[in-house]
């Protein structure tokens, strides 16, 4: 395989389309539609039942005719009560009333329901009704919610706990959707250590493998950890390998800057179709992407904050439309900024991690974390958006900033 190097810096903009236009949705399964929550719809959602499936009663009360209870208060014979679950085992006549529960059907002859507020019980068999009511009322129509041959649910749909409740009310036990991507995650190095041990001059702790996994496992997708392997071309080429085969997607951090002479930069140059780029940004100038036997491979950088912005900005909107989501990114707004925000000019988009919170004027008001370097990992942890800061002499306090929220469902 050959390694394709971009040597100028590139615009963000063109890197992602270049991204998401090679990461296609993966293609759709059928699964029983208890296994398919948070999975997106791949074909559209078409009825075959009703719902309601018949006419019934929106509250507890009296079925009656309109025509009885046009004068009132009124008087009317009770013959008979219907439970929700239970079939009307007789009309209700002139003069007729029945008694019925929230759900249960509406039985031939009545057009509407007076509810029991509005009723005195004055013997077993009588009620007296102190409220008129048209036809139609307190009536949920057979129908009302979906109709059969209806597309209840288009292709792009996300399965929540709602649309769940849907599919279950219209008897729909297979839906076709976009799986899970499954994605392997690995860390590479020597001077990495994850089992606790006493580190030794030049090791430092694996984090950025342990960070990666749980946020591919938050966006929905299965995550195989692969470990820290080490720097062994054999064993790493072995590792990738069968990633590949097993796995939708690879994500690694480390070995993508333009002069790293890196294990990881040898082998994926050797077997894979990579590109390798620097992108105009800060943090997170250093990126890798390409496809080893067609599966998607994202190279993050190795400085901890590097890889989660990379990973915010390319990697997580990619195996989002790999699992067939629309709405690729997180949600942004027009936000505050409590305080000066500096910077110099150097050609670059920065990414400012922040801590913010909606204020009485209604709007999101922002402020620095303590500390922006890309290998301070502690601070950027609480941070929960990142300010989008172009290119300039950045901007005074109160002025209005670009914000990329880094929580919530998205």
């Amino acid at each position: 395989m050959s390694v394709g190097y971009v040597a100028s810096v590139t615009p963000l903009e063109d890197v992602q389309a270049f991204v998401l236009g090679s990461c296609p949705p993966l293609d759709p399964v059928e699964l029983p539609r208890l296994k398919a929550s948070s999975l997106v719809i791949a074909e559209p959602v078409v009825s075959r039942e009703e719902v309601p499936p018949f006419d019934n009663s929106a509250v507890d009360g009296y079925a009656v005719r309109s025509a009885d209870v046009a004068s009132v208060p009124v008087d009317l014979k009770v013959v008979g009560e219907i439970a929700a679950g239970a079939a009307p085992d007789r009309l209700v006549g002139p003069g007729e009333t029945i008694r019925i529960m929230t759900g249960a059907p509406m039985p031939a002859g009545a057009d509407a329901v007076v509810m029991v507020e509005d009723s005195e019980l004055i013997s077993a068999e009588l009620v007296r009704l102190s409220r008129s009511v048209p036809k139609g009322a307190a009536i949920r129509r057979a129908g009302d919610d979906v109709r059969v041959g209806d597309e209840v649910f288009p292709v792009g749909t996300c399965i929540g706990p709602a649309i769940a409740g849907v599919l279950a009310s219209i008897n729909a036990e297979v839906v076709t959707v976009h799986p899970r991507a499954r994605v392997a995650v690995l860390s590479t190095g020597d001077e990495l250590i994850d089992d606790g041990s006493p580190l030794a001059v030049g090791q430092i702790r694996e984090s950025n493998k342990t960070m990666l996994a749980l946020m591919l496992a938050e966006m929905g997708c299965d995550v195989v950890d692969l470990g820290v392997v080490s720097d062994d071309e054999a064993e790493l080429e072995a590792v990738l390998r069968a990633a590949a085969v097993d796995c939708d997607a690879i994500v690694s951090s480390g070995g993508v800057s333009m002069g790293d002479y890196d294990v990881v930069k040898i082998v994926l140059g050797r077997i894979a179709e990579m590109t390798w780029l620097q992108i105009a940004i800060k943090p997170a100038k250093p990126f890798a992407f390409g496809r080893l036997n067609g599966v998607p491979i994202f190279g993050l950088p190795g400085n901890p904050v590097s890889s989660i912005v990379s990973f915010e900005l390319l990697a997580r909107p990619a195996l989002r439309r790999m699992m067939g989501h629309r709405r690729l990114t997180r949600p942004s707004v027009v936000g505050v900024s409590q305080v000066a925000l500096s910077r110099g000019r150097d050609g670059k988009v920065h990414f400012l991690r922040v801590n913010g919170e909606f204020a009485d004027d209604g709007r999101y008001h922002v402020v620095p974390v303590g500390a922006q370097g890309s290998h301070q990992l502690a601070a950027t942890a609480g941070a929960d958006a990142m300010v989008v800061l172009p290119d300039g002499d950045g901007v005074p306090a109160g002025a209005d900033v670009s914000v990329l929220m880094l929580r919530g469902d998205q």
